[in-house]
C-alpha cells in the first residue's frame, strides 16, 4: 500500500523575509518585496527591478570560508534547508543518516559565480580563474552543501526543469518516499539569477516587465501586465511518510497528496496558448490524490501576456464551471518570479493556506484581462476554510508541474 506522504518542516529565504513567517506575515499583508536593483550597477540595463533578498548573511548559517566559496543560490539553499530541518525536529545520526535524502533543484545554478569568473577570465587570464568556479558555478551544489553541513548521506541530488524546478523536486520526493524506497527527503529549490547576465538575458528575450514603478510591475491576470519579475531565494520542505513521522512524534503539517507532470512539446519560451499540457498536468496531480477539485489554487502566474492566459485556459480546460467557484491567487505579486524555487515556496505557501485559513491576494489586479476572468482574490488576502491546495507550476522548454497539499487530521492514512 503507497505511503502516505506529510509536511513536517518548511524554511524559506525570499525578497518577503528570510524565514518561512516572515514571508506568510508580508504576504498575507498584500506588501511587495520588488524594488529597484541593488546588487549590481543598473546603470546601462533598460530593467532596473527585481525581487531581491534583503539582509541575507550567509555566515549565519556557514563558516566564512565555505560561505566565500559557495554562489549565493546555493547559500539560499542551505539556510532554507537548515530551518525546514529545524522545524521538524529532524535530528540526523549514526542511525538514520542513509535513510534521509536531499533533492534540490535549480533553474539556473551558480549563474552569478560562472559570469563573476568569465569576466576574470576575460580580464586577468585563464590562470587567476578560481579554483572553486566549478563547484561554485554546478547545479547540485545546493543539496550537497546542505548534506555536508547536516552530515545526511542518503540520496542526494539536484534536478532541472526551468521554473518547475521546485514543484518537480518536491514531486520527486513524494513518490520516492510514496514507493516506500526511503522515508525522509529534504525537498525544494533555490535560485539568485539577480545579476547582470540573468537580468540581460531574460530582458532580451522580452520576458521582463518594463513598468518603472517596482511596486506596480507584476500585476498577474490585469490586462496592463507586461512581463515577469525575477526574483532570488530559496524554499525547501520536510517530506516523511506518515509512518516515519509518527513514529519519532513529529509534529505534522500538511500532507502532499498528489502530483503531476507534463510537457507541451510545443516551444521553447511560450506555453500552449490551449492550455492543454498545463490540465493534464493539473489532472495526474487530481488523480493520483484520488480528488476530483481543491478549495485553493496557488497559480503560477507570472504576469506575463501567454502564460496568464493559457493558465487561466488550462484551469477553465480542466474545471469547467466549477472552475470559476474555487479562489485562484498569484503570490508572484508580491514574492517575484523565483524560478527553480518558485514551486517551492508556492508549494509552502499552500501548506501555509490550509493551516491558517487565509488565502494570500494577487496585488495589483486593477483592469483584469477579459481573458483572465477566475477569482483571482484580488488585492486583499481572504478567510476560507481550505481542505485541498493546488500549486501550479510552468517553466521555459514547456515544463508543466502540479502539486496537490491537503489538510492532514488525525487518524488518517
Amino acid at each position: 500500500m503507497p505511503s502516505c506522504v506529510v509536511v513536517t518542516g518548511y524554511g524559506a529565504v525570499t525578497p518577503l523575509g528570510l524565514n518561512a513567517a516572515d514571508t506568510w506575515k508580508n504576504l498575507v499583508s498584500g506588501v511587495c518585496g520588488i524594488g529597484l536593483i541593488s546588487l549590481f550597477d543598473t546603470t546601462d540595463f533598460e530593467i532596473k527591478t527585481a525581487a531581491e533578498v534583503k539582509d541575507f548573511n550567509p555566515v549565519d548559517f556557514m563558516d566564512p570560508a565555505t560561505a566565500r566559496y559557495s554562489d549565493r543560490y546555493s547559500q539560499f539553499a542551505l539556510a532554507a534547508s537548515l530551518q525546514a530541518i529545524e522545524m521538524a525536529g529532524l535530528k540526523v545520526d549514526d542511525s538514520n543518516r542513509y535513510d534521509i535524502g536531499i533533492v534540490i533543484g535549480s533553474g539556473v545554478g551558480g549563474i552569478g559565480s560562472l559570469s563573476q569568473q568569465i569576466n576574470v577570465l576575460s580580464a586577468r587570464g585563464p590562470k587567476r580563474v578560481s579554483p572553486f568556479m566549478v563547484p561554485m558555478m554546478i547545479a547540485d551544489s545546493a543539496p550537497a552543501h546542505v548534506s555536508i553541513k547536516t552530515g545526511i548521506m542518503g540520496p542526494n541530488f539536484s534536478i532541472a526543469s526551468s521554473c518547475a524546478t521546485g514543484a518537480d523536486a518536491i514531486g520527486l520526493a513524494y513518490r520516492l518516499i510514496r514507493n516506500g524506497e526511503i522515508s525522509t527527503m529534504i525537498a525544494g529549490g533555490a535560485d539568485a539569477a539577480v545579476t547582470p547576465i540573468g537580468i540581460a538575458g531574460f530582458t532580451q528575450a522580452g520576458a521582463l516587465s518594463k513598468n518603472p514603478d517596482p511596486l506596480k510591475a507584476c500585476r498577474p491576470f490585469d490586462k496592463d501586465r507586461d512581463g515577469f519579475i525575477t526574483a532570488e531565494g530559496g524554499a525547501v520542505l520536510v517530506l516523511e511518510s506518515l509512518e516515519h513521522a509518527r513514529k519519532r512524534g513529529a509534529r505534522i503539517l500538511a500532507e502532499i497528496a498528489g502530483y503531476g507532470a507534463t510537457s507541451d512539446a510545443y516551444h521553447i519560451t511560450k506555453p500552449l496558448e490551449t492550455g492543454e499540457g498545463a490540465a493534464k498536468a493539473m489532472e495526474l496531480a487530481l488523480k493520483s490524490a484520488a480528488l476530483s477539485t481543491v478549495d485553493y489554487i496557488n497559480a503560477h502566474g507570472t504576469s506575463t501576456h501567454f502564460n496568464d492566459l493559457s493558465e487561466t485556459a488550462a484551469i477553465k480546460k480542466l474545471l469547467g464551471e466549477a472552475a470559476y467557484k474555487i479562489p485562484v491567487s498569484s503570490t508572484k505579486s508580491m514574492h517575484g518570479h523565483m524560478l527553480g524555487a518558485a514551486g517551492a515556496i508556492e508549494t509552502m505557501i499552500c501548506c501555509k493556506v490550509i493551516q491558517e485559513g487565509t488565502i494570500p491576494p494577487t496585488i495589483n489586479l486593477v483592469h483584469p484581462d477579459p481573458g483572465c476572468d477566475l477569482d483571482y482574490v484580488p488585492n486583499m488576502a481572504r478567510n476560507a476554510d481550505v481542505q485541498t491546495a493546488m500549486s501550479n507550476s510552468f517553466g521555459f522548454g514547456g515544463h508543466n508541474s502540479a502539486v496537490i497539499v491537503r489538510r492532514y487530521t488525525d487518524g488518517q492514512g
